[in-house]
């Protein structure tokens, strides 16, 4: 799968008092980037709704490296790295981008994802994200 790379520039209401991005907050970037990440393959977790089908994070595993401070313009990638029946396996990756246009590497995350119904149960992938990401994966080759 190709990755997809989401902006993010960090205010005031995402620091510390000395201007640090807190930690939890990584975790509401890369959320943002995987609905963006929809939408940019046409597909709105409001409709997915509508059918009853839900995202859910069932495992995170982040590393901190360095921190994003005030002002900063941030790179937020998205990339599927397994598909299983209900699950998406997928890695992000938080970069500052510098004035030069360099990225330099923050934060790493593994986190998978279940399909669920209203219940809470698991369900299959819908076929439009299955199809989408085979789509996806086909034409970057």
């Amino acid at each position: 799968m190709t990755r997809f790379d989401w902006p993010v520039r960090i205010y005031i209401e995402d620091t510390d008092a000395g201007g640090i991005v807190y930690y939890a907050n990584y975790l509401r970037y890369m959320e943002r980037a995987r609905t963006e990440w929809l939408r940019a393959m046409a597909i709105g977790q409001e409709v997915l709704r509508q059918q009853g089908i839900l995202f859910v994070v069932t495992a995170v595993e982040v590393k901190y490296r360095k921190p994003a401070r005030l002002d900063d313009e941030l790179n937020v990638s998205v990339q599927v790295d397994n598909v299983g029946k209900a699950r998406l396996h997928m890695s992000h990756q938080v970069s500052r981008i510098n004035q030069s246009g360099d990225h330099e590497l923050l934060v790493e995350a593994g986190v998978v994802v279940a399909a669920m119904n209203i219940e809470g149960r698991p369900v299959a992938l819908p076929p439009i994200i299955t199809t989408r990401l085979q789509d996806h994966q086909s034409s970057s080759r």
